[in-house]
């Protein structure tokens, strides 16, 4: 197999040492310790690296840098590896940052904010490349030919691909609090038309109220914005307000739920059993305080 000093025809199989890769520049794709990177880990041990990444000679001259391998990286690192199966092509900035977001975008599991900085990233590259494919496509009012061809790519909506691009605006902070679920899409949507001091003193708000924003509280917030009224105590007297029917609403995601149950149950088997657990669980928490108050 040919080593790292000679040059690799392109599609090439070469094997590459750890320390001559990497990461990609502002790489939006989070690397997780997680259940699935322990898994990954696992079957390197046993059988080896089977998709090689896919790499290109680093920009700055230094080794390579990883287009799509990052997880696999790490996952060699941790289990003990030296080298590392690679691909390595010849491609421009603009070419490597769409082939970086379209192999990424096949996972499954794909957080807000990765998805958001991935669109961004590849609609600033198809920008900049200024292909000839503005003609190929529909063109809306408001749409760019850039946002159409995310679309086309990806058979996500035109407008959800804007709500991600603008998502992509929100501070670091703020995009994680979305990815753990601590602040809805729609609502964080609205946030992001915030200037970066309104957003930090929007996190303030958030701290000081201890909730999480309704998509009128963040609606009018960005209207303060606009008028140029947004100040840290405007915002926490908004968040601070109770939501009216919102109080009493609770929100649970399926995939949050379906890992308790069998395939073949159906929403209402689902919702069903709920309740009955939920009833025997106040029957079983009256008898305990019934004992205790004896």
């Amino acid at each position: 197999m040919p080593t790292t000093e000679q040059k690799p025809d392109s599609n090439q199989v070469v094997e590459v040492k750890l320390t001559e890769l990497h990461p990609f520049k502002n790489h939006p794709f989070k690397v997780l310790d997680d259940e699935l990177m322990q898994q990954t880990i696992d079957s390197i041990l046993q059988v080896g690296v089977l998709s090689p990444a896919v790499v290109r000679p680093n920009p700055n001259g230094d080794g390579y840098e990883i287009i799509s391998g990052h997880r696999r990286l790490h996952a060699c690192e941790a289990a003990g590896l030296d080298t590392m199966p690679v691909i390595v092509k010849d491609l421009t900035d603009d070419e490597a940052v769409i082939f970086m977001v379209d192999s990424n975008l096949q996972r499954e599991n794909i957080l807000p904010s990765e998805r958001a900085l991935a669109y961004k990233m590849k609609m600033e590259a198809l920008k900049h490349q200024g292909k000839s494919e503005k003609s190929t496509f529909r063109q809306n009012v408001g749409k760019s030919w850039t946002v159409e061809k995310l679309s086309k790519d990806t058979g996500e909506h035109p407008r959800q691909i804007e709500r991600y691009i603008r998502l992509a605006g929100l501070e670091p902070e703020l995009l994680e609090k979305v990815d753990k679920k601590e602040i809805s899409f729609t609502p964080a949507v609205e946030l992001a038309s915030l200037s970066r001091e309104e957003q930090q003193g929007f996190l303030d708000a958030m701290d000081y109220s201890q909730n999480t924003p309704s998509l009128s509280q963040a609606q009018r917030i960005k209207k303060l914005s606009k008028s140029g009224k947004c100040t840290v105590e405007a915002m926490r007297e908004i968040m601070s307000e109770e939501k009216g029917s919102e109080i009493s609403k609770i929100t649970i995601e399926p995939d949050e739920i379906k890992k308790y149950f069998p395939r073949s149950f159906t929403p209402r088997q689902m919702k069903n059993t709920i309740l009955k657990l939920l009833e025997n669980w106040m029957k079983n928490r009256a008898k305990k305080q019934s004992k205790e108050t004896r």
